[in-house]
């Protein structure tokens, strides 16, 4: 295959891109990659923040009849879409984007962490899901969290070797490509060997991420190397960058599978990375890899109006609560009352709390600990649930339901909401068949720590910090082996003949289940184009407060929809959707335009 032109072409697309503010960064007195002072480190982590907002760029919808791929960014949609229009299937490209994606945007995801997806086969009509979820290794417990009976700081817990799970990702994209794929493995690797040799130009939202993080680089020296480069200063906004380690990595990995992430050399350097670690250290041991497997789940689906909804079943928590909300709004008119009514966005919030709810209480790693799984969208259930929500008035303290034939011992409630680095890549190609995939390494750019040219995850965070509450068990408690709950939620829609009509996920922790459930209504319900979905301002409510964007102007009287009782706060919410809508006989595709994704498609 001779050498495409993605360095030269891409950068008159990321050229386009705006140039975004230079943010404070925190001065550490040390430059050498080892352990600086503790009092050092607490200072920074006590202040540093999840993948944050670099911009706002709007861009129209773009349309295809055959084929179409949506990533967070230009470069990756590229490598996909070429991979598309040489008969490759949806795995393939989607195969092919995820490489690219843990070189260009590595503060989102790759190779060190996990993911889930959602593949519709046309051929054989069925759904499958794929659970890439990381893992705990052996020597986790339930108190790992906790420092003197109090639960750590996130940031704190987040940084170093104990935060690590065993990777996910090799393994599911190896899976993904045994069932679907079809082109050459050596075509889909193709497209990041090119570029981690030949380099690729660092976009404006990397090299101000990798500022905003650069202390924690300092103490991890293999990522220090890489991400400050320029005599301990960061990589500069359109510098050339290349990854000779990663490049070493995917000649393995196209090669001899992802057997090297879990039997070979890479675990061994994973392991030894985690367990020498100076600050947080690890306990990883050869059997939490060699034991590792990617879960074929049950995908969970639900009705709403005459579509069906479709997406991951547990341990992520978004499908079922994205199905949840749904179907406890079926019996309003949401249609009816459009984005202006502010009645609208009251109903939403109060079916979203309700869900929130019982994902709190009940969502875990069913292969682990008992959950009601399937009932929870018991349409029976949701409708129940439904009747306790008033039309005009938010409710106070709103608790979890139990589900039809629930009689287990009542779990304590996980409430923590926290943001992630996470991304996401909606497909479908000329054969029929999508692809919906999220996947994640957690907080940008992980747990800071690099091996092979990849960044390991830091997903154990995931996990409830407080194991017991009142003497009542977390299902989402550390256990050995275990996989963390998620929000992340890759979905599929379907219209009456049982075809894809809307492919879609989003990247931003537990928002992801309000950013996804938002944008289905808008599409669904208000008709609105996939693009101005993508654009409007993101309004999600968790279990509490209504959450909306800042500094974005709202179709609605904000005023109203205080008078029904709901408390309002307005923050930064740095979404990452990717989305595709069937529309007549045309597929329109859009990114975020909070990040630097495309679509591309004819």
């Amino acid at each position: 295959m001779k050498l495409r032109p993605y360095i030269i072409s891409l950068f008159i697309i990321l050229q386009a891109l705006p140039v975004f503010a230079q943010s404070k960064v925190l001065s550490v007195p040390n430059n050498s990659g080892t352990a600086p002072n503790i009092s050092d480190i607490e200072e920074f982590i006590q202040k540093a923040s999840p993948e944050s907002d670099t911009g706002f760029k709007l861009s129209g919808a773009v349309q295809a009849k055959e084929f179409m791929i949506v990533t967070a960014d230009p470069i990756a949609t590229q490598a996909g879409f070429d991979i598309l229009s040489r008969g490759g299937s949806a795995a393939d490209a989607a195969f092919a984007a995820q490489l690219v994606l843990g070189l260009v945007e590595p503060q989102s995801s790759g190779l060190g962490g996990g993911g889930f997806a959602l593949y519709w086969d046309a051929e054989t009509q069925k759904l499958t899901s794929y659970d890439g979820r990381e893992t705990a290794p052996a020597s986790a417990r339930e108190d790992m969290f906790l420092t003197r009976g109090a639960p750590m700081d996130f940031h704190d817990a987040a940084t170093g070797g104990h935060a690590v799970g065993v990777p996910g990702l090799p393994a599911l994209l190896d899976k993904l490509y045994a069932d679907h794929g079809i082109i050459p493995r050596d075509d889909i690797f193709q497209p990041a060997f090119e570029l981690s040799k030949y380099g690729f130009i660092a976009s404006p939202r990397l090299s101000k991420l990798i500022a905003e993080n650069k202390e924690h680089f300092r103490f991890f020296k293999s990522a220090q190397d890489y991400f400050l480069p320029n005599d301990g200063a960061p990589i500069d906004d359109h510098q050339n960058i290349t990854n000779g380690d990663y490049n070493d990595l995917l000649f393995e990995y196209r090669s001899k599978g992802a057997d090297i992430f879990y039997k070979g050399q890479i675990a061994d350097d994973i392991i030894a990375t985690v367990n020498e670690a100076w600050f947080h250290p690890g306990a990883m041991v050869k059997d939490d890899f060699t034991s590792y497997e990617v879960k074929m789940r049950d995908p969970v689906c639900g009705k709403y109006h005459e579509y069906k909804v479709c997406s991951m079943g547990e341990p992520s928590s978004g499908g079922l609560a994205i199905i949840q909300a749904l179907q406890m709004l079926a019996r309003f008119d949401l249609a009816q009352m459009s984005q202006d009514d502010p009645k609208a966005w009251h109903l939403i919030a109060e079916a979203s709390n309700m869900a929130f709810a019982d994902r709190n209480l009940y969502v875990a790693d069913p292969d682990v600990v008992e959950t009601p799984g399937d009932s929870l969208i018991n349409p029976a259930y949701t409708a129940v649930r439904s009747s306790l929500i008033n039309q005009d008035y938010a409710q106070n303290n709103i608790s979890a339901g139990i589900p039809f034939g629930w009689q287990k011992d009542k779990n304590a409630a996980d409430v923590r909401t926290k943001n992630t680095g996470t991304t996401h890549i909606s497909v479908i190609d000329k054969y029929g068949n999508a692809l919906s995939l999220t996947s994640s390494i957690e907080t940008a750019f992980g747990a800071k720590m690099m091996v092979n040219g990849f960044l390991l995850n830091n997903q154990l965070t995931d996990f409830s910090f407080v194991p017991e509450i009142d003497g009542e068990k977390v299902a989402n408690r550390v256990q050995a082996g275990k996989r963390p709950r998620s929000s992340m939620s890759p979905v599929i829609v379907f219209d009456k003949a049982n075809k894809p009509v809307m492919i879609i996920g989003s990247a931003g922790g537990s928002r992801i289940i309000g950013y996804v459930l938002q944008r289905i209504i808008a599409v669904l319900d208000w008709d609105m184009p996939i693009d101005q979905a993508m654009a409007m301002p993101n309004i999600v409510s968790r279990g509490g407060d209504i959450e909306i964007e800042v500094d974005k102007d709202l179709p609605f009287d904000l005023e109203a929809l205080q008078a029904t009782g709901h408390s309002i706060v307005r923050a930064e919410m740095n979404s990452g959707l990717t989305g595709l809508y069937f529309k007549d006989q045309t597929w329109r595709g859009a990114a975020d335009p909070r990040r630097e994704g495309v679509a591309m498609g004819e």
